[in-house]
């Protein structure tokens, strides 16, 4: 049995933030059935397409496991088909901008009217306030959310990072809080709103700066680089580069074939539990016991050294030597992996982690799998659905229409052309 199974979920989301919060329910076993206009669908199908005529992996990546039924809601008989998956789901996810659902005649009002025990989750970008009603975008979120500002180098601009933290991090949020809507419903039968902001889910992920931010009003922060070089500090929490955010001071550093390879780096953390093994590794044991070394204060304002002196010797070694002589050392140190080698990691295959998956227009492809595992619900990652593949599914299995109501709802022009499901 899976963690989900039984629950059914409304998914009325496209792009990305909503769509990775419903994969990861239909991992855990939930039923979601993913409402598509007819014709159209989730505009990532056909975003950033790489097989001609096949949905593209922007598509694909983030709608595993789930059913697809179109529906045009507009449609007299489609809003008689969408009120009664109202009443037959327990969770309705949606990230329409502000107001789509209201002006569909769906507020929440007429949701909890319809199926009192639903519970309503909705990606925004801004919580309410001001911006409320502004577009959000990936890039826009990590700017808005603090993550741009604290991201880069200190002579550099603001910089957002490749990790899609406002799109799938806020996804990631919506569903713990959606879990956590199921669990109290359980105890009080009753369903409730859950929202969850991407600037919200940005400041989440970014606690430590403004931990840092606090910590400005004591004086320096002496773990960054920029104290030991002797630079100012501002008011705001500055970008740090590649410095540690736990205090203890860390850097990327070159490795062996760093001149080709822009990958050929590796992260270096000289924390101090370990600092007499790192002094014998990099051949500087006199550091152990010298006086303005031997202890982490002394070495902040040498950390530019310190650091030179380490990168000597890891560029005399590959990123995968270093993490064989440090790992057993309990020095911690850890590879610049790129996607490429991440694609063809025979370990994050075996635990499923990356999983390749086959798909009836575009062939094999590869794929994030569940990056939580359950001992008791294992997760098999199944194929994105075509568009509009379940539909006489979902009409006749989940919702009872069948014989002269099914030929009705078919012929209204409420779904899309009704295709038999792929094998």
């Amino acid at each position: 049995m899976k963690a989900l199974e039984g629950i059914k979920i409304l998914d009325f989301t496209h792009v990305q933030s909503g769509p990775t919060c419903t994969q990861l329910l239909a991992w855990f076993g939930a039923d979601v059935i993913k409402v598509e206009r007819p014709g159209v669908g989730d505009a990532t199908r056909k975003q950033l397409v790489d097989v001609p005529g096949a949905d593209s992996l922007y598509f694909t990546m983030l709608n595993h496991n789930k059913r697809s039924i179109e529906l045009n809601s507009k449609n007299e008989t489609g809003k008689e088909v969408l009120e009664r998956l109202i009443k037959t789901c327990d969770v309705l996810v949606e990230n329409f901008a502000p107001g789509a659902l209201d002006r569909m005649g769906f507020s929440w009002e007429r949701v909890h009217e319809l199926n009192p025990r639903m519970i309503m989750a909705s990606v925004k970008g801004f919580g309410p306030g001001k911006y409320e009603d502004c577009k959000v975008y990936e890039n826009v979120a990590q700017c808005a959310g603090g993550s741009a500002s604290t991201t880069g180098f200190l002579d550099g601009v603001p910089t957002v990072t490749g990790a899609q933290i406002g799109d799938s991090g806020t996804g990631l949020h919506l569903a713990l809080g959606i879990c956590a809507a199921l669990l109290q419903r359980e105890k009080t039968g009753k369903g409730q709103k859950v929202l969850a902001a991407m600037q919200d889910g940005v400041i989440n992920l970014c606690r430590v700066k403004l931990r840092d931010q606090q910590r400005l009003k004591a004086g320096p922060l002496k773990e960054y680089s920029q104290f030991g070089e002797g630079i100012p500090f501002g008011d705001a929490t500055p970008r740090a580069g590649n410095d540690s955010g736990g205090g203890q001071p860390g850097r990327i550093l070159k490795c062996k074939g760093w001149e080709t390879d822009p990958n050929a780096y590796t992260y270096f953390i000289t924390q101090a539990a370990v600092w007499e093994q790192i002094c014998d590794v990099i051949g500087k044991p006199d550091w152990k016991t010298k006086e303005g070394y031997a202890t982490p204060p002394e070495r902040l304002d040498k950390l530019n050294e310190i650091f030179e002196r380490i990168e000597q010797w890891t560029m005399t070694k590959t990123k995968f030597e270093v993490m064989d002589i440090c790992n057993p050392l309990n020095i911690p140190v850890g590879p610049i992996l790129s996607m490429k080698e991440i694609a063809e990691d025979e370990g994050l295959r075996e635990t499923g982690t990356i999983v390749e998956v086959d798909h009836p227009e575009r062939g094999a492809y590869l794929s994030v799998g569940c990056p939580i595992k359950l001992s008791d619900s294992p997760v098999d990652v199944v194929r994105s659905p075509l568009l509009g593949e379940h539909t006489e599914e979902i009409l006749r299995d989940v919702l009872g229409y069948d014989g002269d109501d099914l030929e009705r709802v078919k012929s209204s022009g409420a779904v899309g052309e009704v295709k038999a499901a792929a094998e």
